[in-house]
């Protein structure tokens, strides 16, 4: 049996949430402390990613520290907001140099809480990045405003590490990272031994990839520093609990990160809009601990023969006895 991973979520999982009907949210706000002691409610989460600026919150880093020590948490990423009103066209690629300005000093400091936090990474979503019409921008500036922009920021911290996580569309309808490929393209690109990918399981799925094979790419360019998990119905990001529809890809997903020798922390990236959020966080982990002894149980070596020979029906049944003996012992 090998070890069980170390189990993450990023904090807004245990916030509250709007949308452009519910606009006054799915329940009472919840400051960022009160999500850190639901964070820690879980059992089995040992680390937080965090967002910066922290949203509504008026105390000091101090009792945020304090707020993680207490929950027996410790942080793993900050992600810098550079996704809000302020950064409407782009913020690395925004056309206003002003702006890029702005931009990559959000992220500076951003970097620098992490450090002082001790995290592993900077997580960079560049949502704002991209464009919504043919003929809106050009392309090529874009990229390169993106690629030296990057550049920059990553070059000037060597100490820590950085990732991209992808993502086709929403809230631009184009992404200047929407895959893996063109991700990497640019992380080869710039040449920088700190910057690296995030893949969002949910992401790959909704930009139709395979997850498991974007992993596999990823891992062959020594580029796969972090994960997020959770599911979706491949036509949004709907950021459901992990395993609620894609159970063997989420699996075949692990496997590929199982037989890479991947240990990286398997990070929760759920929004439960209706559901409790504790619970929901309990759920994910209660399948991901299944899923994790189905891997221990799994016979490679028959299941390689039959990859060999590309028997999908012989891997079918591998796959299928593991995981619902494992499936059936969930309490």
């Amino acid at each position: 049996m090998t070890d069980m991973p170390v189990f993450g979520a990023g904090i807004w999982h245990f916030a509250t949430y709007k949308d452009r009907y519910a606009t006054d949210g799915y329940g009472d706000p919840v400051g960022l402390l009160e999500q850190i002691d639901r964070a820690g409610a879980v059992g089995d989460l040992s680390v937080v990613d965090l967002n910066w600026p922290f949203a509504g919150y008026d105390g000091t880093l101090d009792e945020v520290k304090a707020a993680l020590e207490r929950n027996n948490l410790k942080a793993i990423a900050i992600t810098p907001e550079i996704y809000t009103r302020d950064f409407v066209k782009g913020s690395i690629t925004n056309p206003d140099p002003g702006v890029r300005k702005q931009a990559l000093e959000l992220m500076h400091n951003a970097t620098e809480l992490a450090k002082d936090l001790g995290c592993s990474y900077v997580k960079l979503w560049p949502g704002q990045d991209g464009w919504d019409y043919p003929f809106q921008v050009n392309y090529h500036d874009v990229w390169n405003l993106a690629l030296d922009g990057l550049t920059e920021l990553v070059s000037a911290h060597p100490d820590i590490n950085f990732v991209i996580e992808y993502k086709p569309r929403e809230p631009r309808v184009k992404i200047v990272f929407p895959n893996v490929a063109r991700t990497l393209l640019g992380i080869e690109k710039i040449g920088l031994p700190n910057l690296g990918i995030l893949l969002d399981f949910g992401h790959s799925l909704y930009g139709q990839e395979t997850p498991a094979d974007a992993a596999q790419l990823a891992i062959d360019y020594d580029r796969l520093f972090a994960i997020d998990v959770n599911d979706n119905l491949r036509g949004w990001d709907d950021d459901m609990v992990v395993g609620s529809v894609h159970l063997v890809e989420t699996f075949e997903f692990f496997h590929t990160l199982r037989k890479n020798n991947w240990e990286g922390v398997w990070q929760l990236d759920q929004f439960p809009f209706r559901e409790d959020s504790v619970e929901a966080a309990k759920q994910a982990i209660r399948f991901l601990k299944a899923l994790h002894h189905a891997l221990d149980v799994l016979d490679d070596e028959a299941l390689a023969a039959a990859q060999a020979s590309h028997d999908a029906l012989a891997a079918q049944r591998l796959v299928q006895k593991v995981l619902l003996s494992s499936m059936a012992d969930l309490a």
